[in-house]
């Protein structure tokens, strides 16, 4: 006779939802939006079904209706901006995200929880994270100017900020910047690991933020390494980080599982643009069920480890109940 049957804890609905291992909450969830310094208007993003670029009008319309179903945390991304070798635009007070900063908290004051991306790629002439010297990525002289962004962000009203531009030493440049400008208060969600991936192709079309020579890969992480994204995530840890993210997140379930188990603050994922196209053009193809398929993969990230989740599906997910 078989005293042991776990068939007997997955015989009723009821009986599942009362023992399930792995809750999602509207909490965990971050959406990310794209911001273009157009005047009015959005604009389609083509690889990415459902996402565009928002001028600030249609931002503050936009975030007024995710509001409604509880998108309270979004991840800011500036488009468009004017383009420099030194990147000067991006610590500028008057470029774009500050100025969707300011019009955010305006309008929606503190039920809103505004993040934003600190990176220079969107606001290089060459599309890379940091500066070129010499004909390579100049780790520290691109210090200055992501503490310069970081702190601009903070000045406009931003609550959280999230450097992914993988430099060396970033988190250390970034926290003090913040603390020499009495925003003490303001957390550091740090784009830990980072992978160079090919999951990022339309983000790249949506940030006009690919590089115009060679690639990532001399400061993002390859794909192929483990201990590497231990030793990535003490150094930010370290360095003050508040919280620490995987990116991308649905390649890298292992890495999420290393990364949580090592760390004592909370972690983030990434679902990226790859991920999301993927899944959404499955689903208007008819070959999925997207509901199904983008729950499981929502699932995964937080039986994995993931505390958040940084997600384009986010609307979707809230908008049509699909954590019922």
């Amino acid at each position: 006779m078989m005293r042991t049957r776990p068939r007997r804890l997955r015989s009723n609905p009821l009986l599942r939802e009362m023992i399930v291992e792995t809750r999602l909450s509207p909490e965990m969830f971050i959406y990310p939006y794209f911001v273009s310094p157009a005047d009015s208007g959005k604009t389609a993003i083509k690889s990415m079904p459902g996402i565009y670029q928002f001028s600030i009008s249609e931002l503050l319309k936009d975030v007024e209706k995710g509001l409604a179903i509880g998108v309270k945390r979004i991840l800011l991304f500036g488009t468009g901006e004017l383009k420099s070798p030194d990147a000067k635009a991006a610590s500028d007070t008057d470029s774009i995200i500050p100025r969707a900063i300011r019009e955010l908290r305006k309008r929606f004051g503190k039920d809103l929880y505004i993040i934003t991306d600190v990176c220079l790629c969107a606001y290089t002439d060459h599309g890379h994270c940091g500066l070129i010297h010499e004909g390579v990525v100049d780790n520290d002289r691109s210090l200055p100017v992501l503490a310069g962004m970081a702190v601009a962000h903070a000045q406009a009203g931003a609550d959280m900020v999230s450097p992914s531009d993988m430099m060396d030493g970033r988190i250390s440049a970034i926290r003090d910047a913040l603390d020499e400008n009495n925003f003490q208060h303001v957390p550091v969600m740090a784009y830990s690991v980072k992978y160079a991936s090919s999951y990022y192709g339309p983000f790249r079309d949506a940030a006009d933020s690919a590089p115009q020579v060679g690639d990532r890969k001399s400061y993002q992480m390859d794909f192929r390494n483990k201990r590497e994204a231990l030793k990535e995530t003490i150094i930010d840890l370290e360095e003050g980080a508040d919280i620490v993210m995987v990116k991308p997140a649905l390649a890298y379930l292992d890495i999420i599982k290393e990364v949580k188990e090592h760390s004592d603050v909370p972690v983030a994922c990434y679902n990226v643009s790859g991920e999301y196209s993927m899944v959404k053009a499955a689903a208007l193809n008819g070959w999925i069920d997207e509901k199904n398929v983008v729950m499981e993969n929502m699932y995964a990230f937080s039986r994995a480890g993931a505390d958040l989740i940084i997600s384009y599906h986010t609307h979707d997910i809230l908008a049509n109940g699909w954590l019922k």
